[in-house]
């Protein structure tokens, strides 16, 4: 099996043209998704899973052809990926578990599509934790005065050996040069109080406000950390009657499955980033 992701100026001719690429190089193909934002003036993006015997025997001469015969003359962009290679994850934490030990556990259940090879943090509080999942755990602490150091350190960790990093609740705010450095993208996830209740007590403050929705947001972090392109929300009820520790209990429920939802999809390549958006398939 193979994916094949794609996104390029909308006009007419793509779907036609993708297809009989596939069908002309001996796949068949098992599912397809595509959309416009606009239909005589938008991106298009389109999402396809194939079957072609021998596929990994001759994929880069399958990547060259399409990019000649069809890539280039679209104006695409567009990868190849192969759904039997999981990618390549780490970790970023700081003192909060419960995103961090459901995708591990996830993880060692073969529920994503990924494997977990690194889990950093800037506290020492989760190593028994990670370790006991067979996962390496490396604490770089990290100051005010210290933090360009320990970006540096992190990137040298992670750079070219990673596909995917997953902020599972790190309390820290990454520089652009680290997010440029790096070399992957990077997936976090925040309750969805923010912006009322951004900082220290957001679920008392949130209890004192009488709030009825509580939820998580996982986006793509960019300089600005919360403000990236969102690929996964939820909310869940609440009342009077809820304390601001069932409240916060409640959020760590959501947060887990959001995050958990938004890394898979990232993983079978079901997201495709439209400016400051996403467009999920």
């Amino acid at each position: 099996m193979g994916r094949l992701v794609v996104s390029c100026p909308d006009r007419p001719g793509i779907v036609a043209a993708v297809s009989n690429f596939l069908f002309e190089h001996g796949a068949n193909i098992a599912e397809s998704g595509q959309y416009s934002t606009h239909p005589t003036d938008g991106r298009f993006f389109l999402r396809v899973v194939f079957h072609r015997a021998g596929l990994q025997a001759m994929r880069e001469e399958l990547e060259q052809r399409f990019a000649a015969e069809v890539g280039r003359p679209f104006g695409m962009e567009w990868t190849f990926t192969d759904p039997g290679v999981p990618k390549r994850a780490a970790i970023m934490v700081s003192r909060y578990d419960h995103c961090l030990l459901d995708l591990l556990w996830r993880a060692r259940r073969d529920e994503l599509d990924l494997e977990i090879g690194l889990v950093i943090s800037n506290h020492p509080d989760l190593a028994g934790d990670v370790r006991s999942f067979g996962v390496p755990f490396v604490h770089i602490p990290v100051t005010r005065d210290t933090k360009a150091e320990a970006e540096r350190r992190q990137v040298e960790l992670l750079a070219g050996n990673v596909d995917l990093i997953i902020l599972a609740r790190y309390m820290q705010i990454l520089s652009a040069d680290f997010l440029d450095a790096v070399g992957a993208p990077v997936i976090n996830i925040h309750h969805s109080f923010l912006p009322s209740f951004a900082g220290a007590g957001p679920h008392e403050r949130a209890r004192d406000r009488g709030v009825k929705l509580i939820g998580a947001t996982a986006h793509y972090a960019t300089e600005d950390l919360d403000e990236g392109p969102i690929i996964e929300q939820d909310v869940v009820r609440v009342t009077h009657r809820d304390s601001a520790e069932e409240l916060e209990r409640r959020g760590a429920d959501v947060e887990r499955t959001v995050l958990a939802r938004a890394v898979q999809w990232h993983c079978e390549d079901r997201v495709l980033r439209d400016g400051e958006r996403t467009v999920v398939f």
